[in-house]
């Protein structure tokens, strides 16, 4: 299982500005992820989070960073693509995966990675924080994203 070893995170947001953005495939994973996500944020103590859905998780990336240049302090970008027969996951995952961590990079402002990528739709409802599921990934996300803005709270730009 993928989230064997994984730290328990808690973590105090209470001021901090953070949005989420998902992408819309896969309707039941993202209900899932994004629930989970405003899960972690209350947990957090993270007031009023931004909701912004985007058509699919190439679209996270772009929305992201636009998000992050308007002085939000994290970012959780929530996804879900499953392979297929073609080269379309690997392009996908590749083109979100790498866009968020320009976006994180480039702007100093913390994104939390709560892509799935799965082989079937069972892998992802395993680990879209559903009932039944083994993981949460959206609040692990979310938890991420906040522990880290926290943590470069103080530090020089």
């Amino acid at each position: 299982m993928s989230g064997a070893g994984a730290p328990v995170v808690e973590v105090d947001g209470r001021g901090l500005r953070v949005a989420v953005v998902a992408a819309c495939w896969h309707e039941r994973v993202m209900d899932g992820l994004v629930a989970g996500a405003l899960r972690g944020l209350a947990d957090a103590h993270v007031a009023d989070p931004i909701v912004v859905r985007v058509p699919g998780t190439f679209e996270l990336p772009v929305a992201a960073a636009r998000l992050a240049a308007s002085g939000v302090d994290a970012v959780v970008a929530l996804g879900v693509v499953i392979r297929g027969g073609t080269p379309h996951f690997e392009y996908v995952c590749q083109g979100a995966t790498s866009g968020l961590v320009d976006v994180s990079v480039r702007t100093g402002v913390p994104v939390g990675f709560g892509v799935l990528t799965c082989d079937d739709e069972r892998q992802a409802l395993d680990r879209a924080g559903l009932p039944g599921s083994a993981e949460d990934k959206g609040h692990e996300a979310a938890t991420a994203a906040v522990a880290t803005a926290v943590s470069l709270q103080g530090l020089p730009h």
